[in-house]
């Protein structure tokens, strides 16, 4: 694999979207020659129950996991870390793995826009759009979600464990 272009962001919590002290991960065109294998990839590497689809175009989040996209197909403006958080561009071939507790929506994207969703370890995934009632058990949750013990990029020792262990 070439070296990896890797960009990491932070998200404060902002009342409404926990959000996560990891930074969400973003690999840019590491998908090249292996876009059809992406889920194969992704579950070699210990990320599993996959599923292909899009992103919601609403603020959302997964409080019990953290989440890996690969985009497949297309492109899309993708806000980040909820309401007043960071529009970042996606493209065909780049990756992004989500911490539990950072939000998410498409803003917009190409009628072709495509990914490939997964999870480390076997976890489910609940989905959490913000509401107030929803705030102490998710806190809770987000504490409790570990580390994933592979990058689904670059499996064990890969670049996301070494930085989200240093960081935590």
């Amino acid at each position: 694999m070439n070296k990896l272009k890797v960009e990491t962001l932070y998200f404060s919590d902002n009342g409404q979207i926990p959000n996560n002290t990891l930074p969400l991960v973003l690999y840019r065109k590491s998908l090249e020659g292996r876009i059809d294998s992406c889920a194969e990839m992704f579950k070699q590497n210990k990320w599993s129950n996959s599923w292909e689809n899009g992103v919601f175009p609403y603020h959302h989040y997964h409080s019990n996991s953290h989440e890996v996209l690969g985009i497949i197909s297309g492109f899309a403006s993708i806000t980040f870390g909820g309401h007043n958080g960071e529009t970042v561009e996606v493209d065909k071939g780049d990756v992004v793995v989500i911490p539990a507790g950072v939000g998410h929506k498409k803003e917009q994207s190409s009628a072709d826009f495509k990914v490939v969703g997964a999870y480390p370890n076997d976890m489910s995934h609940d989905l959490k759009t913000g509401k107030a009632e929803e705030r102490p058990e998710v806190i809770e949750n987000i504490q409790n979600v570990p580390l994933p013990t592979t990058d689904p990029l670059q499996g064990q020792n890969g670049h996301l464990v070494v930085l989200w262990s240093d960081l935590n």
